[in-house]
């Protein structure tokens, strides 16, 4: 039996309109023992159809969600669509508050906190909320990322590789359509409790992204983010065809082997030598490492252990072993 969720919602789902609320949240604080985290929810229904769950702010140092799902509901009107568009433009509002990654309040990463429970911290209880009541009504997923405060991402539509080839079809055409540069296959290297995971595992056609980065946040981000229409168009839920279709035939890459995903060796100064999109072959040195503590040393090089363009770099110099450095990818046939 799935457990109750805690949190309360103050919109209604099911009845035509427009209309915003938000999802409350129970905390106990040293200011205050009794009350309520407040996460705006945001929502358009026009009769029967397909629904779009669409999520930003899941890390909150990534903008490009937030203001695109906010620019979408306030520009969008009833008529416009068929069938319900949910949107949660702050999933992780703490951390958007804050401009970090983590929630301050728990210091947990929401995407990987999913399924969560209902008496969890309030990142999990965020998730398990999100997990039981809300993606269960879901046909069409989407959940924008980018490379937030420590990678620079080339613009592209995510998602796993999935057994069911009816359900990754579906999947790899919405992609497609969003019309963004790249649709990008990627592997889980960090951990498991990702909401695409989870949304993928319902069956769901789910989509994530990564456009760009903090560094990178700017105009042409904002304009690869907001053609997600494209795909509520593709899902028959905004009847209107967006006027921008983007890129009318993205390159699909892969990083299916660890190897794909290069890892500091050492702690230090990371100083790169490639740029993204540059291709790599194995055994390039694509970067080094200068250590803070004995400048006088050789620096540490940093060898790639696969061919690929570089679909990921690192945007903070100073980095711990362990960190992420590089992604390469290849191009597949899907």
């Amino acid at each position: 039996m799935t457990e109750k969720s805690q949190v309360t919602c103050s919109v209604d789902f099911t009845s035509d309109g427009k209309r915003s609320g938000h999802l409350a949240i129970p905390q106990s604080t040293n200011s205050a023992g009794w009350a309520k985290y407040f996460v705006p929810i945001l929502v358009i229904k026009n009769g029967s159809g397909p629904t779009a769950v669409l999520s930003g702010g899941n890390h909150g140092d990534e903008y490009e969600g937030p203001v695109t799902l906010m620019n979408l509901f306030r520009e969008l009107t009833e008529e416009d669509i068929s069938g319900r568009i949910i949107i949660i433009p702050m999933l992780n509002h703490p951390a958007v508050a804050a401009g970090t990654r983590l929630s301050p309040i728990d210091d947990v990463n929401m995407n990987r906190a999913f399924p969560g429970r209902s008496t969890d911290t309030i990142t999990g209880m965020i998730a398990h909320f999100v997990a039981t009541e809300v993606l269960p009504l879901a046909d069409l997923v989407v959940d924008i990322h980018s490379g937030g405060s420590s990678m620079h991402m080339l613009p592209s539509v995510n998602m796993h590789r999935m057994d069911d080839a009816d359900q990754m079809g579906k999947m790899l055409k919405a992609g497609r359509r969003w019309g963004a540069p790249y649709v990008f296959l990627y592997r889980d290297v960090a951990g498991s409790g990702l909401l695409p995971s989870y949304a993928e595992s319902l069956g769901k056609v789910t989509l994530g992204t990564e456009m760009g980065s903090k560094a990178q946040y700017g105009v042409d981000m904002l304009r690869h983010t907001s053609r997600v229409r494209n795909v509520l168009h593709h899902a028959e839920i905004l009847r209107e065809t967006p006027p921008d279709p983007g890129d009318a035939n993205p390159i699909v890459v892969a990083a299916d082997n660890e190897e794909d995903y290069i890892m500091a060796q050492t702690s230090g100064i990371f100083e790169p030598f490639i740029e993204l999109s540059d291709q790599v072959t194995a055994g390039q040195q694509i970067g080094q490492i200068h250590s803070l503590e004995h400048p006088d040393r050789p620096t540490e090089p940093v060898i790639a252990q696969s061919d690929g363009i570089l679909f990921a770099r690192r945007s903070i110099p100073l980095s711990r072993q362990g960190e992420c450095l590089a992604v390469l990818t290849r191009a597949v046939d899907e």
